[in-house]
């Protein structure tokens, strides 16, 4: 038998093979897993509406103009909002992200103030479901 730098040692062992792997157990390479494939469920951002309060000294005509500048509705959708807020007391101008919301509604108010009339406006979360328009 030839020994040599370059031939494998009599006494010592080969090396251990890993164990086959088994049926439905992931393989691991490093830190990540092979041959599983993993679909993560992104939940969709919540939803805030901006809600008009109806007051008795803003006039009818700066809340259309407050819907059509800063929430950008139509004529008639501005309209017709600012009639449902004067009805009932509350209404939706529109349904957006928190940040979007919160901006929209303290931009209404700042407009109002600006103009000398106190029109408020809130945000709160959006319900799933409770059919009334956006």
């Amino acid at each position: 038998m030839v020994c040599g730098p370059d031939s494998p040692d009599p006494k010592t062992p080969p090396p251990a093979k890993p164990p086959p792997s088994k049926p439905g157990k992931p393989q691991r390479k490093g830190d990540q897993q092979v041959g599983v494939a993993v679909r993560d469920r992104v939940e969709r951002p919540r939803r805030f509406k901006v809600l008009l309060h109806n007051d008795d000294f803003t006039p009818m005509e700066f809340v259309i103009l407050v819907l059509m500048d800063l929430f950008h509705r139509s004529s008639a959708e501005a309209t017709r909002i600012m009639l449902h807020v004067h009805r009932n007391g509350v209404g939706i101008a529109g349904v957006f992200s928190r940040e979007v919301a919160e901006t929209k509604a303290l931009r209404t108010i700042q407009s109002a103030r600006d103009a000398g009339y106190p029109l408020m406006a809130s945000t709160e979360p959006e319900s799933s479901g409770d059919g009334e328009p956006s």
